[in-house]
């Protein structure tokens, strides 16, 4: 049988494998930072009536400008902005490609903080991208001066900032953003995927968007509108960057479906984002039980906890796997990384993360309990 090894493959992307957290069918699954609520019965019938009106013209191209979600979105956002202000995709990675496919490629840099979401570097060599990994201070955190003496130091064509940031969940202050803008002298993109976790009076980089060309802010409605499955992403900046996408996207990239669920969706916005306040609790109580069981919770603005003090994350989460938990082993050691779910899914967690006992013994209760693991699951697809 042909591997991949055989195909004449471009010699950058030899050796890499793809993207993709472990999907598993378990009773709780905390592992990929989906919102666990689901769609609120009133809106999904609403979502499927537009649909399936929308279903009645798909013998024709959709609308590639996609005027009426980008009016939805601009009235979502609010702060002035405009349609034209506005692009979407078929999720933030895809908006995310778009602009490296624009303003990147050979002979061009992509510069994101370490550690940060893995998909950076992934879509940059996609795009051909050269991908430099800038540092951070310590427990995670990004002050203004680190990231313009970093931003310097590299001299990138494109800067990435996660806000805030995935997988740790650090917050990032609007004087950061503002300080590597002024840094850099290329774009400057701010990954807002969980902007709706963080404190109602936080800024949001949209703030920063006038006067300044070089930004571009991107959001999802994967995370707080409980959208992951329908793939909406979307960005806002000045019209002229908004026009460079145009020049790299597929015809009709999004489809008519697409469309008509998300507008569907954001017309009840206040609906769909009425769990965002229990996600909250449930966040910022893992924070504080995680540390009485005795763990190191990192400060989160979004809606997930990344937790230290793991003496053996693998076995931990084998051993919670075995329990039907499944979190997320984000590769950083000592670490794990946990959804903050519903309240009956927050306390399936810390249950069964307690009865492995403290953390200086977790690691042979863990050994043991995870021995079953495999056999407790049922695998899925994995990409």
């Amino acid at each position: 049988m042909t591997s991949l090894s055989d195909l004449p493959i471009r010699d950058d992307l030899r050796g890499k494998t793809p993207y993709g957290a472990p999907q598993k069918v378990v009773p709780v699954a905390l592992n990929v930072n989906e919102n666990t609520h689901p769609v609120p019965e009133d809106v999904a019938a609403d979502i499927v009536a537009r649909v399936a009106k929308a279903i009645g013209g798909v013998n024709r191209y959709p609308d590639r400008e996609f005027t009426e979600l980008r009016e939805s979105l601009a009235n979502y956002l609010g702060h002035g902005l405009a349609p034209e202000n506005l692009w979407a995709a078929n999720g933030s990675n895809e908006v995310i490609q778009q602009i490296l496919q624009a303003f990147g490629g050979p002979g061009r840099s992509l510069l994101g903080f370490a550690p940060t979401y893995s998909m950076y570097p992934l879509l940059a060599a996609g795009a051909g991208t050269g991908y430099l990994a800038g540092r951070r201070d310590d427990d995670f955190e990004l002050s203004p001066e680190t990231a313009a003496a970093e931003i310097k130091r590299l001299d990138p064509d494109i800067v990435i900032l996660c806000a805030p940031n995935n997988p740790t969940g650090t917050p990032l202050s609007i004087e950061t953003i503002a300080a590597a803008y002024d840094a850099a002298r290329g774009m400057v993109v701010v990954d807002e995927a969980y902007a709706e976790f963080m404190p109602e009076d936080a800024p949001s980089a949209l703030t920063l968007l006038p006067g300044r060309p070089r930004l571009l802010v991107s959001r999802t409605m994967s995370k707080a509108f409980a959208f992951a499955g329908a793939r909406v992403g979307y960005l806002a900046a000045d019209p002229a960057a908004v026009d460079a996408l145009r020049l790299v996207r597929l015809p009709y990239h999004l489809s008519a479906l697409t469309q008509a669920a998300a507008v569907a969706a954001l017309a009840h916005s206040d609906e769909m984002l009425a769990m965002v306040g229990e996600i909250r609790d449930q966040r910022d109580r893992l924070v504080v039980e995680l540390a009485e069981l005795g763990y190191k919770p990192h400060r989160s603005g979004s809606n997930f906890v990344l937790f230290g003090g793991v003496d053996d994350p693998n076995a931990v989460f084998e051993a919670l796997l075995a329990q039907g938990v499944l979190i997320r082993d984000v590769g950083i050691p000592g670490h794990l990384r946990v959804t903050a779910g519903t309240e009956a899914e927050t306390t399936a967690f810390l249950t069964a993360l307690a009865s492995l006992g403290r953390p200086d013994k977790a690691r042979t209760s863990a050994s043991v309990a995870g021995s079953g693991a495999a056999d407790s699951v049922t695998v899925s697809s994995q990409s």
